[in-house]
């Protein structure tokens, strides 16, 4: 049958072609094969959207861009607003999505898990929850990071590194996102319960909405309520981690000299940083991974087969000792920028 073309695009024209000009591009499918029909007679077409284009998601959107590539019938039209607060474009996204007869199927990564549920209340598509989950009787699965279980063991990581510096009871920050959000408030649960679990102490939690602007004027902040330090600070995304870092390193502060930083996404910065020593650690989500599944899970349910409710695309600790072998399984990728 004919090949599709179907373009990733960002918020705008304009974005698309700024994409297209970095190696973003389009996602085509090969010749339809015999597998099933979609509406449109000669393929599923695919509609993901995911919060934002940053590392984690090129992640997820070339691993979801694999599954399209490798698979005849399977067109994927990846769609990104322009930033994790950026509602209403992504709203825009959705209802064009859902309101297209051609679209078969949306993988969605939603910035606000009450509004998705709203939106797709009354679709007659086939739903996957990405990354994020939210409640809907129409959702068929959540594929993602066990965002709880995955930020527990970094945090017992944490804790275990601080205790072999010599530190009794390790103090801790959480330095968090949008306050309500799922993954956030997931990852926040599962930090508390690491800390507690390895003999830490969580003494202090900022919400950031996920900024590294606002993850550093806490870090100031934080710096001057504990003046005596603070063993471990816990992030739950990569670019408040490295915003921490910076802020520690340009302050000169002796007494946060051996605080231990955590990022979580596994963005090639982080990763970079604990190769030179600047990062203690990082959780790193298998993004390439939860981008394929959450498109297998969705030509899956298309096909009438069984899906799980739950389908975690796993998560990986990060540090100096396993850094090196995490390059080269990126770089093996063509994900190691």
């Amino acid at each position: 049958m004919k090949k599709k073309l179907l373009a990733m695009t960002l918020a705008s024209a304009m974005c698309v072609g700024m994409l297209a000009g970095c190696g973003g591009g389009s996602s085509a499918s090969t010749d339809s094969g015999d597998s099933g029909a979609s509406s449109s007679g000669d393929a599923y077409n695919i509609s993901v959207i995911v919060k934002l284009t940053d590392g984690h998601f090129n992640k997820v959107m070339a691993g979801a861009k694999a599954y399209a590539d490798e698979h005849d019938n399977v067109n994927v039209d990846i769609q990104s607003p322009t930033s994790a607060t950026s509602y209403d474009e992504q709203v825009n996204m959705i209802e064009t999505s859902l309101g297209n007869p051609s679209i078969d199927a949306l993988v969605l990564a939603p910035l606000q898990s009450d509004s998705a549920s709203t939106l797709v209340a009354n679709t007659d598509k086939v739903v996957i929850a990405l990354d994020t989950d939210f409640t809907s009787d129409k959702k068929v699965a959540f594929v993602g990071t066990g965002n709880k279980d995955a930020a527990k063991s970094g945090a017992v990581a944490a804790v275990e590194a601080a205790k072999a510096n010599g530190v009794d009871k390790p103090t801790v920050l959480v330095v968090t996102g949008v306050q309500g959000d799922e993954t956030h408030e997931a990852r926040l649960a599962g930090y508390k319960e690491g800390v507690e679990e390895a003999g830490g102490e969580v003494v202090e939690v900022q919400y950031c909405d996920g900024l590294a602007e606002k993850a550093a004027t806490a870090m100031e902040s934080v710096m001057q309520m504990y003046p005596d330090g603070i063993d471990v600070v816990l992030s739950s995304n990569d670019d408040m981690a490295m915003s921490v870092v910076k802020i520690i390193k340009d302050s000169g502060n002796a007494k946060y000299a051996d605080t231990i930083v955590c990022g979580f996404d596994g963005n090639t910065s982080a990763i970079s940083a604990i190769k030179d020593g600047t990062l203690g650690m990082d959780i790193a989500q298998l993004g390439y991974d939860m981008g394929y599944k959450a498109v297998e899970a969705a030509v899956k349910a298309l096909e009438g087969e069984q899906v799980d409710s739950f389908i975690d695309s796993g998560s990986q600790v990060v540090d100096s000792s396993n850094c090196d072998a995490y390059i080269e399984d990126m770089t093996s990728k063509g994900l190691w920028e």
